[in-house]
């Protein structure tokens, strides 16, 4: 049965344009797909760097300007993987020219700017790269959750740790410089802790924060905290630094309902902690569950049980989900409307941090 092809355009060469030529070419080697991708054109501004990637990973095509290529009829899918001011102008772009469109995180620079983008992109597919909801443990917290396992939730705490504003070599780079990423570590890694808390545990009602820059003269949150209070009646707590010195990448979660809590940890990633509070008390206890089959999220699409998964999966499954999203016409999460509800609470966070105060989601006062 011949399969239609899609040939794909990625704007970006650096770490996470590595991470998306991956998943492209490794996702027909999991996912049973109604397409057959063809890494068409990969672009960037460092020529040298361009060309090496493009060898690396096997794009057919090197080009230096984005607008050359968006317009043109023989491109189905712009892939965004550029610093964060340059999402919304690329975005916009292609939507007008009709493509699929996929984006990293955060979506964009402010809210305004992602409300735009998601209006412009309603009618096509849509992606946005929030990895982290396709780790197989995540999948099964939701799915714990979803069955009842945890009952009424009363705590959700999420933390995100790095040590990049630390090293000076990396902190020079273009996600500590306002005018490229719109914000510091609350778009970098509170983004990712705010999706997967409303994937898991639901809106956000309102919120209040503070954040704070530890770098001399650094236009950007080198750390931010904010405590929540959640639609479902829970309360919820924040905390993400690039100054977390001991943390390569510390994402974490714990949420505590009346019937059991769960709690996960990406530096353990094909684990998920599980307690059952309807046992009987002398049989309580945490359990630690590999999972990686049989009968968890995804066990079936990678290796056998026991056999555990890396970072680069989550990718590959977002994609193929999405994929497959495209010919069932489902809509696929997360979506640029999804990244929009991100971007609410990160507005509100700003607000607050300026004022002291509360801040109701979705509120301008």
């Amino acid at each position: 049965m011949t399969k239609q092809k899609l040939n794909i355009a990625m704007i970006g060469s650096g770490f996470i344009g590595k991470v998306h030529s991956n998943a492209f070419r490794q996702v027909g080697h999991f996912f049973d797909l109604p397409y057959e991708l063809k890494l068409k054109t990969i672009c960037a501004r460092n020529r040298q760097k361009l060309e090496a990637a493009a060898a690396q990973w096997g794009w057919e095509e090197a080009e230096t300007d984005w607008r050359a290529l968006i317009g043109r009829k023989d491109i189905d899918v712009v892939d965004i993987a550029v610093p964060n001011a340059l999402h919304a102008p690329i975005a916009m772009a292609a939507a007008e020219a009709g493509k699929i469109v996929l984006c990293e995180k955060p979506l964009a620079t402010s809210l305004e700017e992602a409300e735009r983008m998601a209006e412009a992109v309603r009618s096509l597919p849509n992606l946005v790269w929030f990895n982290y909801r396709r780790i197989p443990a995540v999948a099964f917290a939701k799915q714990l959750i979803e069955e009842g396992h945890l009952g009424q939730t009363y705590h959700y705490r999420a933390l995100y740790l790095n040590q990049s504003g630390n090293d000076p070599a990396k902190a020079s780079g273009w996600r500590y410089r306002r005018g490229d990423s719109g914000s510091g570590a609350a778009g970098d890694l509170l983004s990712h802790a705010i999706d997967l808390a409303l994937y898991l545990n639901g809106p956000i009602g309102e919120l209040t924060a503070m954040t704070h820059t530890f770098a001399a003269g650094r236009d950007v949150d080198d750390a931010a905290l904010l405590l929540s209070r959640f639609s479902n009646g829970s309360v919820g707590s924040f905390e993400v630094s690039r100054y977390g010195v001991g943390c390569q990448n510390r994402n974490t979660f714990e949420i505590n309902g009346s019937k059991g809590m769960v709690r996960f940890s990406l530096e353990d990633m094909n684990r998920l902690e599980f307690y059952d509070a309807t046992e009987a008390p002398d049989l309580r206890a945490s359990r630690n569950v590999l999972v990686t089959g049989p009968n968890h999220p995804y066990w079936q699409t990678f290796w056998k049980p026991g056999h555990e998964i890396g970072y680069e999966h989550p990718f590959i499954a977002t994609l193929g989900d999405f994929l497959n999203s495209m010919t069932k016409e489902e809509t696929f999460h997360a979506s640029f409307e999804d990244a929009v509800a991100v971007q609410r609470v990160l507005d509100a966070l700003e607000r607050s941090a300026s004022s002291g105060n509360w801040v109701k989601i979705g509120s301008h006062g």
